[in-house]
């Protein structure tokens, strides 16, 4: 049985040395192996569809926000947040698209188009945050053109709160803030766009 630790602890340090990773970052995808974010709309790592692309500002999209769905959040998961971020964006710190808090621990999915605030299509007790556009709701990509193609990093937070304590005029910054510390497992999809 002693010798079982020991066989564990040398497969992590050759798997370390093989793929660059720290023993911290095997710990942490360890932990998270099994939290994932999927969606029949986005395709991982491939450019963000028309329909999910802003209708202004030059771009003419359809900004229907995505079909999203994830799977195996970890135990103790009280309730879930999406964020959308451009880390691209020339800001200096980047773009906000789309925050959705307090989404019941029961849900695994948002449909088609929930992200438009009159639509009625969140699941009850959810709430949208203020984005970088200004008012709530999900507000697609629209880089300047010319630029190279940005990173859109969808993520779904699993979260060991019922509600996150902000206001409705929260930023997206003071919604992480709060949020940062009842973190229990995150899962990332990211597409690109450019024009």
């Amino acid at each position: 049985m002693k010798g079982q630790p020991m066989k564990r602890d040398i497969a992590k340090k050759m798997l370390v040395l093989l793929t660059g990773m720290t023993l911290t970052q095997l710990a942490k995808a360890e932990t998270d192996v099994g939290f994932r974010l999927t969606s029949a709309t986005l395709p991982q790592g491939k450019p963000m569809p028309d329909e999910q692309v802003l209708d202004s500002f030059g771009c003419t999209g359809r900004n229907q926000s995505p079909e999203l769905r994830w799977m195996r959040a970890p135990s103790g998961t009280k309730s879930f947040a999406i964020t959308v971020y451009d880390p691209d964006a020339p800001t200096g710190s980047g773009w906000w698209h789309w925050v959705v808090i307090d989404i019941p621990a029961a849900v695994s999915e948002l449909v088609p188009g929930a992200g438009d605030p009159g639509s009625n299509l969140l699941p009850a007790g959810c709430r949208q945050a203020r984005t970088d556009f200004g008012p709530p709701g999900y507000g697609g990509p629209c880089p300047p053109a010319g630029d190279p193609p940005h990173h859109y990093l969808f993520t779904v937070y699993a979260l060991d709160i019922d509600k996150l304590d902000v206001g409705e005029a929260a930023s997206p910054a003071m919604i992480g803030f709060v949020m940062h510390r009842h973190i229990l497992a995150k899962a990332v999809l990211t597409v690109t766009y450019g024009r």
